[in-house]
């Protein structure tokens, strides 16, 4: 891995990066140490240059949305960081009822746009935090909504740098899954087919969706939102609540006394404090119960 000589063609191509760059400042949850360089393209040619040349130079990479559902090593990430949130987030109108939205724009952008143009059938991702990327990549879902219900196609790239664009059905969409799921494509942007509906209506429901969230989910501390997948035939965070663990601390985190799926952030938190923390939900979840929670959080770096 040669990051010196990474940087130094950078410079050359003009593709804008920052070294050392904490992740703290690129979560939600607020956590993590610094990744060796994080780039930022603004537009596919720039995105394949930076990946042929950390290819070139035996960079590992790592593909960051707006950064949503991880939890980041306090050792950092080694190699780079891709940040696509700002070169790809235009969102556009193909025809009365098609949007096409790219992968860095967030999820209550992509809403908002929505009901601008009188479009119904995202109303459950408004405040869902997280990038349209990430979305697709998890089959976001929430209130009887999921991604799977409105994407018509994605479009990403290979790790051969090919562009391909495949239609929902060939997505393998399910409970927080999707053909992306582990491994290198790279989403682009995202097409919904959505239903006209009056303005009114449309915020009614969006309005009624985010004051759920801010009446039942810790919005005022950093997060990654749900902790944990629901398991088959449970909540987790009821489990997690009946085992008597609502407000249970190790350092900085703590599971939520407003909502015992998520663990926040309650300051100063480091990653280690969260995962042992969700460690311990884990064991007195499985001890009470018998069943064994999944994280639905990423955990990545050193």
């Amino acid at each position: 891995m040669d990051i010196t000589a990474l940087v130094s063609t950078l410079n050359d191509l003009k593709i804008e990066y920052l070294c050392d760059c904490p992740m703290s400042l690129y979560t939600s949850f607020k956590i993590g140490g610094p990744a060796d360089v994080m780039l930022k393209p603004h537009n596919v040619e720039q995105l394949k240059t930076a990946l042929s040349l950390c290819k070139e130079h035996n960079v590992p990479v790592f593909i960051l949305g707006k950064g949503s559902n991880l939890l980041v090593s306090d050792d950092g990430i080694e190699g780079a960081v891709i940040n696509i949130s700002s070169g790809f987030d235009e969102i556009k109108l193909l025809n009365d009822t098609t949007v096409e939205c790219g992968a860095g724009a967030s999820l209550s952008a992509l809403c908002n746009f929505c009901l601008e143009h009188g479009l119904s059938g995202l109303e459950f991702a408004f405040g869902i935090p997280g990038s349209v990327g990430g979305a697709v990549y998890m089959n976001a879902g929430a209130y009887g909504g999921e991604i799977k219900n409105v994407i018509t196609s994605a479009t990403y790239l290979t790790a051969d740098g090919e562009e391909c664009e495949l239609p929902s059905d060939k997505l393998s969409l399910s409970y927080r899954k999707s053909k992306f799921s582990g491994n290198d494509d790279i989403i682009l942007s995202a097409k919904f087919e959505l239903k006209p509906d009056n303005a009114d209506n449309i915020r009614e429901r969006m309005n009624d969706f985010i004051g759920r969230r801010k009446d039942k989910q810790p919005l005022c501390f950093p997060s990654a939102g749900s902790t944990f997948k629901r398991p088959e035939g449970y909540y987790a965070g009821a489990l997690i609540e009946g085992s008597g663990l609502k407000g249970f601390t190790v350092g900085g985190a703590q599971v939520s006394e407003k909502h015992a799926g998520f663990v926040i952030n309650k300051g100063g938190a480091t990653c280690k404090d969260v995962t042992d923390l969700m460690a311990h939900i884990v064991k007195t979840v499985k001890e009470n119960y018998g069943v064994t929670l999944e994280a639905e959080v990423i955990k990545i770096g050193r």
